[in-house]
């Protein structure tokens, strides 16, 4: 899951980088572009994981789970509005993106 040969230092001065792409994907969704919604957020979240994983990898064993969680919750939230997007669910999206931007900053904040 983890970029070959992607250091620790890589993953932390991309990350910032990657999240913020991320949530530019509203731009795309307040103007119901929902296709290339879709893809934006496929390539950011896909950048954005691989960062991700890779910190939670460096961190002590003991800090591992709770990342893990939060992790789990944000790349839940992604699927969720790509699904929502793919459906034009715009309810759903806008739901999906506000979870989105809670996991993102519970996670950023923990590593």
């Amino acid at each position: 899951m983890t970029v070959p040969d992607q250091t620790l230092e890589e993953a932390e001065s991309a990350i910032s980088g990657h999240a913020q792409s991320l949530l530019q994907v509203k731009e795309l969704l307040e103007e119901s572009s929902w296709r290339e919604a879709q893809k934006a957020l496929r390539q950011s979240a896909s950048s954005l994981k691989q960062d991700i994983y890779t910190i939670i990898q460096s961190k002590p064993g003991s800090e591992r789970p709770q990342l893990r969680k939060l992790y789990s919750n944000l790349f839940n939230s992604v699927t969720g509005l790509d699904y929502a997007a793919r459906d034009k669910d715009a309810t759903r999206v806008w739901e999906c993106y506000g979870n989105i931007v809670v996991a993102l900053n519970e996670i950023l904040s923990n590593i």
